[in-house]
């Protein structure tokens, strides 16, 4: 079905005069909702503000020059719009029906499979892949960790951690010496980010994709809390997932040295989000419930934990 000319109104809101329905799905970072909206009893579509300055046009970039290597396993994008004026960009993609967002060893080997792919893709011929997504590099986030080395004692003593442990985690990461291995990432690999759609997996969300470490969709997949997707991961599951990757990657690797590059940047990393959520608790929630940060904190405790024990050994 065609969509018509002025679905989209000037003012880069969706014309109520044409559809039948709509039903919001979730608000965006920006403040804004998607929504799916329907032209028919039958049809339907998903319409997406983008309003983030910083990642704006780059959604629609990765889709023309990155998503045409890719099979199906994306929503396809069906009409768009980029202006210089934030509140005038939007994009309508496919409707994929009902999603749903699950943690669960089987989901996550189908993702870490399809990530290991987009990871081994050689990256001279993407083009010009964005060198930054949403979040500070991994070495800012060492380097903002030690800027707060006296606030992080005090987190992790409350978090009933003994200084002899925090002192051997600081004195890993103060070697800190990451490969210069540069992937395609998809940059926002949490929970919400992948569903299963009828019998299908999809990767969504693509705005944040970037040359970055492998570690980055790694954590991000595995050992990333969210406030809206709570998850259990343990050290042997962890470690299913890590090898299946690795079983599937083309690029060269040291296997013990991949492993201990993972638990350094997932110790890192999560230190660096018990900082984040702390200040959202000290905001008394903001965004997100204090129930969901307290539960994001206790996950995100327990990955340090577990990845910060490997690392130590």
């Amino acid at each position: 079905m065609e969509l018509p000319n002025n679905l989209v109104q000037a003012n880069g809101t969706l014309n109520k005069q044409l559809i039948l329905k709509k039903e919001i799905l979730y608000k965006g970072m920006n403040g804004r909702f998607v929504e799916r909206f329907y032209l028919t009893p039958e049809t339907s579509y998903i319409f997406k503000p983008l309003t983030n300055n910083d990642q704006l046009g780059k959604e629609v970039w990765v889709y023309e020059h990155i998503l045409p290597h890719f099979p199906a396993i994306f929503p396809k994008i069906i009409s768009y719009s980029i202006n210089e004026c934030t509140e005038l960009n939007w994009m309508i993609l496919e409707d994929l029906g009902q999603l749903s967002h699950e943690f669960n060893e089987n989901i996550v080997l189908d993702v870490i499979k399809w990530a290991a792919w987009w990871h081994s893709l050689p990256v001279e011929q993407l083009g010009n892949v964005p060198l930054a997504g949403l979040k500070p590099r991994i070495e800012e986030i060492v380097s903002e960790v030690f800027v707060k080395k006296d606030e992080v004692y005090r987190l992790m003593f409350s978090l009933n951690m003994e200084r002899e442990f925090v002192d051997a985690i600081f004195e890993k990461i103060s070697d800190w010496q990451l490969s210069k291995l540069q992937v395609l990432t998809h940059g926002d690999l949490h929970t919400g980010n992948y569903a299963v759609a009828g019998n299908k997996l999809k990767i969504l969300d693509w705005e944040h994709a970037h040359l970055n470490s492998p570690h980055w969709d790694l954590y991000h997949l595995i050992d990333m809390s969210h406030p809206l997707f709570p998850k259990k991961i343990t050290s042997s599951l962890r470690e299913r997932i890590l090898e299946t990757y690795l079983n599937q990657v083309t690029f060269e690797y040291d296997r013990a040295c991949f492993y201990k590059e993972y638990y350094l940047v997932a110790t890192v990393f999560s230190i660096w989000m018990l900082l984040l959520i702390q200040k959202d608790l000290a905001g008394n929630g903001g965004k997100w419930s204090v129930e969901q940060l307290n539960t994001q904190l206790e996950e995100t405790a327990s990955s340090l934990q577990q990845c910060a024990a490997a690392l130590l050994l």
